[in-house]
């Protein structure tokens, strides 16, 4: 009696423990852990696949698991750092549980993982795509004639450009935010999705407000020929496309035409593509900042 009394309180504990698996998203990936001895698996369609069940059945004894990207090069680099064996499986276990705390994760909820890894590596790309702007703001240092952080003060701007805009798009709907600014060696992007209610009442994700802001900040202090995409979508109303480009500190409107030509050109090829049916491209409304104060247009 003691023992099986036992056993169900260790099974009922296991039900209160959190979880995280890091996954080997793509087959390059997979092909570079085959060198380690330990690593048992010999196909990646095979690993997949047991990892998926192995996720199910975790979820299915009422645990919580998220999911994490294993990436062998970090890895490589955490073991030559710790002096850790990168051919043991515990040395694998110990950098997921690093994963598990500084890197991307989403919680495991069921869907296939054919599903569920879009949005994992979606999550990488927004994270590396933050660290890097954060670090290009830390670079640019303080303004040598009046000593301002140029990338704080860049920040603050941005924030308040935002809010600004948002106070411009007034009326109920769903709102998705799109800036791009170009850097080298590749343009940076980050979305925000922002729902509104018949009261005005805004929510939104204030970490994807956090990165939106700080990569809208790159743009401004960097003067770059950055651009924002603005797409509302109301119950009974077709969706709406406006757009702003960045000139200097102030988000100018696009015109309607100016926003189609946007919206409908492949940026890699140049080539048009077809607008979509029941989408209005409009004339983007000024957002009310025709004399921004401060900046270091010295």
């Amino acid at each position: 009696m003691t023992s099986a009394r036992h056993t169900t309180m260790r099974r009922a504990l296991r039900r209160e423990v959190a979880g995280t698996i890091g996954l080997l998203a793509d087959e390059d990936d997979f092909a570079a852990m085959r060198r380690y001895r330990t690593f048992t698996f010999e196909d990646h369609e095979t690993y997949l696949r047991q990892a998926e069940g192995l996720l199910r059945t975790l979820a299915s004894d009422g645990g919580h698991t998220t999911v994490a990207l294993f990436d062998p090069e970090e890895y490589e680099e955490y073991c030559a750092d710790t002096g850790l064996n990168p051919d043991a499986p515990a040395s694998r276990t110990r950098f997921t549980a690093e994963l598990a705390a500084t890197g991307p994760t989403v919680p495991y909820d069921g869907r296939p993982l054919s599903e569920l890894l879009p949005d994992l590596v979606d999550e990488a790309v927004r994270q590396v795509t933050w660290e890097y702007a954060t670090m290009l703001l830390a670079r640019l240092g303080t303004c040598a004639v009046c000593g301002e952080d140029i990338g704080r003060d860049a920040f603050s701007r941005a924030s308040d450009l935002l809010v600004r805009l948002l106070d411009s798009a007034g009326g109920p709907g769903t709102r998705h935010l799109v800036c791009s600014v170009p850097t080298t060696p590749e343009t940076l992007l980050a979305a925000l999705h922002v729902a509104q209610d018949s009261e005005g009442t805004a929510a939104l994700d204030e970490t994807e407000a956090l990165e939106f802001t700080t990569v809208l900040a790159v743009g401004i202090a960097t003067r770059s020929a950055a651009g924002l995409v603005m797409r509302t979508t109301a119950h009974g109303r077709p969706d709406r496309v406006q757009g702003w480009r960045l000139h200097g500190e102030r988000l100018l409107p696009l015109t309607a035409a100016e926003v189609f030509d946007a919206y409908c050109t492949d940026a890699a090829s140049g080539d048009l593509v077809a607008p979509e049916s029941g989408v209005d491209y409009s004339a983007a409304p000024p957002i009310g900042d025709e004399e921004p104060e401060g900046g270091h247009r010295h």
